[in-house]
């Protein structure tokens, strides 16, 4: 009984002890903007020694940190602008908020920055690379544009889907396991003329952020990587106007408080005039884009802030007057910011996206139209427990309707009928908890679960096949076949046609050896329950989106990665080396001569395969100095298998592994900035890829007087390496001008020594000899760029 009574009294205590020093401690929070235009700022890093703590701003630019009372010194530092010190005492829960100066850039620029300081290091967060507005614009880039999308081709494990095309592929995954987000929507197709630009005007953009594994909670919906982009808020302080002349195209933002210091708004628009000298020369072909960004913002109060912001863009390609085609985004969100403490921080958001895209065909006379829309609403919150402990959660529920397709006559006289292909209908939820641990100075580790859940909804008549089979074999020609129907069941509206529900665990932790070194290791499983429908590498226009069903099963991915991560000589060198693996269930497959475009059945040429991906990333920066840059190799490996179904099956390509269309051994760039003076920039990337995976023909028959091409095993070729060399200069007159009009000439030669990069090759006999021959068509040579950017 005695020792029970000390053993309560010694409890008591220590409880009592640890009440105290729970009270003894302090939280200062606050927010962290531009001191320049009051513009939050994104990923800061908030180091205070005394403390041996450090933390970094969320995606508004909130912060939360938690000491015991005494006086501490405060540093923020963040790329692109000067350090800030500042001392303060804290003896109470303090609210404080910062502003950072910038450091003297004549116009905003982009930088890529991946794990450069030592609190990056010590983040259990690998596979990331962050954009923050400061040096992509001495970059070279067709037709003078800056693309954000091409930009992060020189990351490793980021490669092209082919020459022309602004879709991307990671670490082994297809285009459309990308989930790429504009301020929160999502954009369907992120090209302007089959990708010779992407739809991300570099003015208006504040943050990117590309997770290529290691993905947080939050993230879900896509199984390769997202793509995080966040549009500026504008200045609330003064009016300003930037933007650039090119030969091709032309850009204008313009930003200012519509409130002083408590409302702003920006406005930018791009666009292209090409088309217009076509029409000068009697050029029937033509082809252009537009689009305009907005953005608006309203303080409440300290703790409330309002967002509108939206996006529209648009392309029509005419060829001769025969062949139009038209397609295009277009984004809406509403997001509400409430502090509800000092600790806890949310952020709710309503958004709408559409991707429409049509297509017209004069000889035909067909009209065709399809679109895929979602409304989404999420609620997030960011909950600082401790300086040792933070939490992620939230919900997203998210509705969307497809139109595969509405088919109309162009005139009256066409012989095509109208037609409506079935709208299709589904609903996803889901809720996710995370958490970011600090267990000592030197091991931290986030971990997570995220739930999912899809309902696939009618109103739709649905085919039944026999055996439950869409797609069948015919033993005789050793084909897979397009099954007959033997009937349908009609679904009313809202009633659930096929549903699933995934767990998707994430792990990541990080070891520091040192201040300068550490090992990261991460898992984590993703669910894709939405299908680009499309049997070519890269995204398109004409692709089509579906969403699961119980023909179309939803992907499901486990991805595992090992990382080293190093600074050396003060962190003005840093080493990137992480190697991956990736298993993806119920990988999409196509059986041979797959019609896509207008089919209304399309679970009959589709099958349910496997596909893996495994590789080494290596990536070396020269982060100070005159001269800075990096080097960024990947050695990878793509494949996909889809074994019979039975054992009278062979599958396709027997069911034995192929290359996946997106597979590429070898992937480097090399990528250099020169501050040559102070009015001169030089740039230059070299950029080298192994050649996609294709297949080519092995020979020939004839069948009734025709010449037939025969093929081999699927993607048992490959088109020729692909690689380039650009160059860039940027001229800037005046470059310690900061106010009223500034101003920069921007010149930049693409692929300087005019490789001829494949696209593709086309087999046909040649009419003379009647020999067979392959034709490579290229779609770029050399191409030189002039554009003047300004800003006052």
């Amino acid at each position: 009984m005695k020792k029970q009574l000390q053993y309560f009294i010694l409890t008591a205590f220590l409880c009592m002890v640890s009440a105290y020093a729970q009270e003894a401690k302090v939280t200062l929070s606050g927010t962290i903007a531009n001191k320049t235009n009051n513009e939050t700022l994104i990923g800061v890093n908030i180091i205070i020694p005394e403390a041996k703590a450090s933390i970094t701003t969320n995606s508004y630019g909130f912060y939360s940190i938690t000491l015991p009372k005494g006086n501490y010194t405060i540093i923020l530092s963040y790329m692109g602008f000067d350090n800030v010190e500042e001392s303060i005492t804290l003896t109470e829960n303090t609210k404080m908020n910062f502003t950072m100066p910038e450091s003297g850039k004549a116009l905003d620029e982009v930088v890529i920055q991946t794990n450069k300081t030592k609190t990056n290091i010590r983040k259990p967060e690998m596979s990331v690379n962050k954009l923050s507005i400061s040096t992509i614009k001495k970059m070279p880039a067709v037709m003078g544009e800056v693309d954000v999308l091409k930009s992060i081709l020189q990351l490793p494990g980021v490669t092209n889907a082919q020459e022309g095309a602004s879709g991307f592929n990671v670490r082994g995954g297809s285009v459309d396991g990308n989930l790429v987000m504009l301020d929160e929507a999502v954009i369907y197709n992120t090209s302007h003329l089959f990708g010779f630009f992407s739809v991300f005007n570099s003015d208006v953009i504040k943050d990117l952020k590309l997770y290529k594994g290691g993905i947080p909670a939050n993230f879900g919906g896509r199984i390769s990587s997202v793509l995080d982009i966040y549009q500026k808020e504008g200045n609330n302080k003064e009016y300003h106007v930037n933007g650039g002349i090119g030969l091709i195209s032309s850009r204008l933002l313009v930003e200012g408080p519509i409130v002083q210091e408590k409302s702003s708004f920006v406005i930018a628009g791009r666009g292209t005039y090409g088309h217009l000298f076509l029409k000068l020369a009697d050029e029937p072909n033509s082809a252009y884009f537009y689009d305009l960004n907005a953005k608006l913002n309203y303080r409440i109060n300290d703790q409330n802030n309002l967002f509108l912001s939206g996006y529209l863009g648009n392309d029509k390609l005419n060829f001769n007057n025969s062949f139009v085609n038209v397609y295009g985004n277009t984004l809406l969100n509403v997001r509400w910011n409430h502090i509800f403490s000092d600790k806890i921080f949310s952020n709710a958001s309503a958004i709408y996206s559409d991707y429409n895209y049509g297509l017209q065909i004069r000889s035909v006379g067909i009209d065709w139209d399809s679109d895929v829309k979602n409304y989404n609403f999420k609620y997030d919150f960011k909950h600082y427990v401790s300086n040792t402990l933070s939490l992620n959660y939230g919900l997203n529920s998210v509705y969307y309707q497809f139109n595969p397709g509405t088919i109309n006559p162009l005139t009256p006289a066409s012989s095509i009928n109208r037609d409506q292909l079935a709208r299709k209908y589904a609903f996803e939820n889901a809720l996710y908890l995370s958490a970011e641990q600090k267990l000592s100075d030197k091991l931290s580790l986030t971990y997570g679960l995220r739930y999912s859940n899809f309902h696939r909804l009618g109103q739709e008549d649905v085919n039944t096949y026999a055996n439950n089979r869409a797609v069948i074999f015919n033993p005789e020609f050793e084909i897979y076949e397009e099954a007959t129907p033997t009937g349908t069941i009609h679904y009313g509206k809202n009633k659930t046609i096929a549903r699933f529900g995934n767990l998707e665990p994430r792990f990541a932790v990080a070891y520091s050896f040192t201040e300068n070194q550490s090992v990261k290791a991460s898992y984590n499983r993703m669910s894709q329950y939405i299908h680009l429908i499309s049997n070519t590498a890269s995204a398109s226009p004409l692709d089509i989106w579906s969403p699961s069903d119980q023909y179309l099963k939803p992907e499901i991915l486990d991805q595992v990665a090992l990382g080293y991560f190093r600074n050396f000589n003060d962190d003005k060198y840093s080493l990137e080396v992480e190697a991956f693996y990736k298993k993806i269930k119920n990988k999409t497959d196509y059986i041979d001569g797959a019609e896509l475009i207008a089919n209304d059945a399309i679970e009959q040429v589709l099958l349910n395969g496997e596909a893996r991906s495994y590789g080494l990333e290596i990536m070396v920066k020269k982060n100070t100095g005159k001269l800075t840059g990096w080097l960024s190799y990947t050695l990878s490996k793509a494949e996909q298998k889809t074994p019979g179904r039975a054992a009278d099956e062979p599958g396709i390509n027997y069911g034995e592994w192929y290359r996946a269309n997106y597979d590429k051994l070898h992937n480097l760039s090399v990528t250099a900035a020169y501050q040559w003076t102070k009015k001169w920039n030089l740039g230059a990337i070299f950029t080298f890829q192994s050649g996609k995976a294709a297949t080519f023909p092995n020979g020939k028959y004839q069948y009734q007087g025709i010449t037939v091409a025969s093929y081999g095993l699927r993607n048992e070729n490959s088109l020729a390496s692909y690689h380039h060399l650009d160059l860039s200069a940027t001229y800037t007159p005046k470059p310690d001008k900061k106010k009223g009009w500034q101003s920069e000439w921007n010149f930049s030669l693409y692929n300087v020594y005019n490789r001829s990069n494949a696209a593709s090759y086309t087999f046909s006999q040649n009419e003379t000899t009647g020999l067979s021959e392959a034709k490579r068509i290229s779609i770029f040579g050399v191409i030189p760029s002039v554009t003047y950017n300004f800003k006052f």
